[in-house]
């Protein structure tokens, strides 16, 4: 009290604002989706390349996923948010798209790697500054998860996700699947 209110922003919701919690869940919702797909990419890729000079570094990426995914799943539960309904889908859609990719060689799947999170990066980023100050723990959460999505790409990066065949048109096709992803999974 006592701010002045020509600086202070307003906590009045606007016509057409969705109310906080609805917000927060449908973050919480659509991280959850993006997480769990995330696992089941690592998944198909290590199905097809499990045995390749690329398959540790593919587990410690799908290892960390994991930890994200519990994350989200521990949300999911504490914040009592309904699951997107299209998990079944994506269950399938991950795990093929990553199959597809480490078909194509390791540095396809490297470059699915780089697609994927430079997607994930600008979707947590917009999240982390919508996020208000009573949602610190999860601005946090996102933040460090954030951080660790871009190491993912830069791992990728430096196992030459470049170089695979056609990488400017295989990464803009992963890239508008997530977005799209992104989009339908925020709402189912």
């Amino acid at each position: 009290m006592g701010g002045d209110p020509e600086t202070e922003p307003m906590n009045i919701p606007l016509p057409g604002d969705r109310p906080a919690e609805q917000a927060i869940h449908r973050m919480i919702r659509v991280d959850h989706a993006g997480e769990y797909g995330a696992a089941r990419i690592y998944a198909g890729q290590l199905a097809v390349l499990r045995n390749s000079r690329k398959a540790d570094l593919l587990r410690q990426m799908r290892d960390q996923e994991q930890v994200h995914l519990d994350t989200f799943n521990a949300m999911i539960a504490d914040r009592r948010v309904r699951p997107t309904a299209l998990l079944p889908f994506w269950h399938l859609a991950g795990f093929a798209l990553g199959a597809a990719t480490a078909a194509l060689g390791e540095r396809a799947a490297m470059a699915c790697t780089v697609a994927v999170e430079e997607t994930i990066d600008a979707h947590y980023t917009t999240q982390i500054d919508r996020l208000a100050p009573s949602e610190a723990p999860l601005r946090d959460t996102l933040e460090k998860f954030r951080a660790e999505e871009l190491k993912h790409r830069d791992v990728a990066l430096a196992n030459d996700a470049r170089l695979a065949p056609g990488y400017r048109a295989l990464t803009a096709a992963i890239r508008a699947g997530c977005r799209l992803a992104i989009r339908l999974s925020e709402r189912l």
